[in-house]
């Protein structure tokens, strides 16, 4: 690792994409991140076979071994502490974070759906409820609230008239792929993004 790579830790709850696609920019020596460990609330999912498979150290820390939210959080924040990450990437990670996780780290958040608009766990089915002709990614710094936080960038993505939930999804996540592969090494090194993105 280079001592101009940001560390980064990854947090996930399912199978990784997102995560598999900053895993294999970080193949490029001369991308600016590195991942130092990936996170998990559950056991024996993808995204921690993934890092595994990487050779990243991961770890788990369950709701349910703790005896509220307010340890838990604590525990997670002591948890990502340990690997030292210039910050947190929240990707596909399906909790809402606590405040001593936010006081104490930096943490970004991928969300499919140009936000303000859709917030929370069911984004592309409400877009299409909405009927709206266009969706998208959204990058944003995550604060105390669903998707609240200040929008860091953004990539729109069609709605095709045929669209099924499952088929704007997929078309959605390529480019909340690409777009997190562009702008995690510019918003990890702290410096603001240009609308250019």
């Amino acid at each position: 690792m280079s001592s101009r790579q940001a560390r980064v830790v990854v947090l996930v709850s399912g199978s990784g994409t997102l995560l598999q696609a900053v895993l294999d920019a970080c193949a490029d020596p001369g991308y600016a991140v590195t991942v130092v460990a990936v996170g998990a609330d559950r056991e024996d999912i993808e995204g921690l076979a993934r890092a595994r498979a990487r050779g990243i150290p991961t770890f788990v820390e369950r709701v349910a071994d703790h005896p509220d939210r307010d340890a838990w959080d604590a525990a997670l924040a002591d948890r990502l502490a340990q690997h030292r990450p210039h910050m947190v990437l929240s990707a596909g990670f399906m909790k809402i974070l606590g405040p001593q996780v936010l006081a104490t780290h930096r943490v970004v958040n991928t969300h499919p759906a140009l936000l303000p608009s859709f917030p929370g766990a069911h984004a592309v089915r409400d877009a299409l409820a909405h009927g709206v002709r266009v969706s998208g990614a959204t990058l944003h710094l995550v604060d105390a609230g669903v998707d609240t936080g200040p929008i860091l960038a953004q990539r729109a993505v069609e709605v095709l008239p045929d669209d099924t939930e499952e088929s704007l999804h997929e078309r959605i996540k390529v480019v909340e792929r690409e777009m997190l592969v562009h702008e995690l090494p510019v918003v990890a090194s702290g410096s603001p993004i240009t609308a250019a993105g």
